[in-house]
């Protein structure tokens, strides 16, 4: 499929208007949201940027976010949104109970991993398209872990990886989000994704900012 048929093949789920309740229920189709995963890359930082600060003070929903990392040096995203968000901000460890509330990073130089007990697991494994951490990992063990209780948004980028993740979700029951590929910095992933799936909603960023607080509020 080209990009041309893929951006016009995501006409019916696009969001253009200003993002109701109603809409997100109807998208929801009865899902109760257990964890949100928000994948990137090229751009990703500046989107997270304008994402996060919709989320607010009491939330709780844990939130994974992976971008990918240059692999020989430390990770500070958790620092940098720490002093910005009103909710607990912490680099995902090894082993940890993955806590309600928290938004959680993928550190440099490891996949990160959701086990079925809900804990984090991180490994050496080799990169997956060319990254590591890489987002299809997190995802795809994350849709394992929560099922169809899993939101996934998936973000600007410059290569195809989140697009399996996102496939493996959509196939578990859970709620996908693409970025409206002609809102992002760089569209490469969010147009393979909609190659592969079609999501319950595309959206530019300032939807998935009003979109964040409401995966908690709306139940089935």
């Amino acid at each position: 499929m080209s990009d041309t048929q893929a951006r016009a093949g995501r006409s019916d789920a696009t969001q253009a208007a200003p993002l109701s309740r109603a809409q997100v229920r109807a998208a929801l189709g009865g899902r109760r949201i257990e964890a949100v995963v928000i994948g990137g890359s090229a751009g990703g930082v500046d989107a997270l940027v304008a994402l996060l600060p919709g989320i607010p003070a009491g939330y709780t929903l844990p939130v994974f976010c992976i971008l990918h990392l240059p692999g020989d040096r430390e990770s500070r995203l958790a620092e940098l949104f720490d002093d910005r968000l009103p909710v607990p901000v912490r680099e995902a460890v090894d082993k940890a109970p993955i806590a309600p509330g928290t938004i959680y990073f993928a550190g440099s130089g490891y996949h990160l991993s959701v086990e079925q007990d809900r804990t984090f697991s991180l490994s050496c494994e080799p990169p997956v398209a060319f990254a590591r951490p890489a987002i299809d990992v997190l995802m795809e063990s994350a849709a394992d872990a929560y099922g169809s209780g899993l939101a996934a948004i998936l973000l600007t980028g410059a290569n195809h990886d989140g697009a399996a993740g996102m496939a493996a979700i959509h196939a578990g029951g859970g709620f996908t989000v693409v970025q409206d590929p002609n809102d992002a910095q760089v569209p490469t992933m969010p147009l393979e994704a909609l190659r592969r799936i079609k999501p319950n909603l595309v959206l530019p960023l300032a939807a998935i900012h009003a979109l964040l607080p409401m995966l908690e509020t709306e139940e089935p």
